[in-house]
């Protein structure tokens, strides 16, 4: 009998790990699934939510939508960084609208056929414009980093089921211009300013070199002046009776 209480105490001590170990995994998992459910409940995407995606339709009638660049009137938009604008949907129908998602593309500005980028869709889950309404709808995008700063064509387009019908409107088909993200300096405007003070430097030193030109130029040559000197007698016996000695010998009877 002392026997089997024995073993029946070291059996317990023996499982008394393992089923601390099975408890505590039914309660972690038990954790994870509840806080999956709290997840799936704060969601913007949810089971229901259905995205058109690259279909074609046509607007509803009755519905109006306007696009605004909130702080952005310029419609700057720095590469590599998110930028915002607002749709505002008006509904003059009868019945709800059921905004579906958002999603914009760029474009190069001369030909629409020539695709830059798709931006990144932006669904939403129980966003309803009833009749005789209005509502604004934020969408942020981000053009890629690597995109040439210029002028581009920026086509956003609203997706919405009005009675389980589809429609799509398009909100924005216009220009942005995309710059340089890292404010002012960028190496388009440190080229510039470099070349700029490079040209200043030269025109400084042409100048320069062009006065200390005409400086020497108006400094006069000193002047030499040509005394009467002594005539070497054999000179005066090699020119002898030549018209040169006549003309100083007239000369000297003149001044005489």
């Amino acid at each position: 009998m002392n026997n089997i209480r024995v073993f029946f105490f070291a059996f317990l001590l023996v499982a008394s790990p393992l089923l601390q170990v099975s408890h505590c995994q039914s309660d972690s998992e038990e954790e994870v699934m509840e806080a999956a459910e709290e997840v799936s409940d704060l969601g913007i995407v949810g089971e229901d939510t259905q995205y058109f995606g690259d279909g074609s339709y046509s607007p509803a009638p009755g519905v109006d939508t306007v696009c605004v660049f909130p702080k952005n009137s310029a419609r700057l938009v720095p590469a590599g960084e998110e930028a915002e604008l607002l749709v505002g949907l008006k509904n003059d129908g009868e019945s709800s609208i059921n905004v579906i998602a958002i999603k914009a593309s760029v474009h190069l500005p001369f030909d629409h056929r020539m695709l830059v980028q798709n931006l990144t869709a932006q669904p939403f889950n129980n966003a309803t414009v009833p009749a005789s309404t209005q509502a604004t709808f934020p969408y942020v995008f981000a053009v890629s980093k690597y995109l040439q700063p210029g002028n581009f064509d920026l086509v956003g387009t609203i997706f919405y089921e009005i009675d389980q019908h589809p429609y799509q409107s398009t909100f924005y088909n216009g220009t942005i211009e995309v710059v340089e993200s890292g404010g002012f300096l960028s190496v388009e405007s440190v080229f510039l300013v470099t070349l700029g003070v490079a040209l200043l430097v030269l025109l400084g030193l042409w100048i320069h070199g062009q006065i200390q030109n005409l400086s020497k130029k108006t400094k006069r040559a000193p002047k030499v002046e040509i005394g009467t000197g002594t005539r070497d007698a054999s000179m005066d016996e090699w020119l002898q009776g030549t018209a040169y000695t006549q003309s100083i010998s007239s000369k000297s009877k003149k001044k005489k």
